[in-house]
């Protein structure tokens, strides 16, 4: 029986997650005005859509719970990882450990092989059970790179409650989205209306 998606619209792409695999991971869920969550890596089958949309894993890898399991538990790590630095505060432990787990998971270097017919070649491999395992490391070295570049002083959260997404500030703008950024401006307005006059 195949498993059917239905996607809810989302905002388009926070900045910089074209630039950086794991803003975009973080940004896989979603809170929306009302109260529920768009996951994008809810199922297996939107695990796989996300994956393959970013290079990072084929059409037909056929990824299971298990696997879909484990890259939303990096996200939650990532996004530790994004809050404290964008709130100036001491990482998770745990976080850090995750993220390095994540990296060492598989060779970042060719390794040596050798053919019976052609000799010694290097190559890294990457079988279909690797997979997840190259994707992992792949994101967690990105969110590495991120937090450790002068780009990180850019990391900020939308300002725009209930938004949970994470953006790389660019000048005064502090919304993910056209669409946080008028919802805040409105929640401002509203304010102003409604607040009592003073003498």
């Amino acid at each position: 029986m195949e498993e059917t998606v239905v996607e809810e619209p989302t905002p388009p792409p926070a900045q910089g997650e074209e630039e950086h695999l794991s803003l975009a991971l973080v940004n896989s869920a979603i809170a929306m005005p009302g109260g529920h969550t768009v996951d994008r890596l809810g199922t297996p089958a939107q695990t796989n859509r996300w994956l393959t949309e970013r290079g990072l894993a084929p059409v037909d890898a056929d990824l299971r719970e298990m696997c879909a399991s484990q890259l939303r538990s990096l996200r939650e790590q990532i996004r530790s990882l994004f809050a404290a630095r964008a709130a100036g505060l001491l990482a998770l432990p745990a976080a850090v450990t995750a993220v390095n787990d994540a990296m060492t998971r598989v060779p970042t270097a060719p390794l040596l092989q050798w053919d019976e017919k052609t000799g010694p070649y290097r190559a890294t491999p990457h079988p279909t059970t690797q997979i997840l395992d190259h994707a992992l490391a792949t994101l967690a070295a990105d969110a590495a790179e991120l937090l450790t570049s002068p780009e990180a002083e850019r990391l900020t959260a939308c300002g725009s409650p209930p938004c949970n997404r994470y953006l790389l500030r660019r000048g005064r703008r502090h919304w993910c989205s056209t669409r946080c950024g008028d919802r805040a401006r409105a929640a401002r307005a509203y304010a102003r209306r409604t607040q009592p006059a003073t003498d």
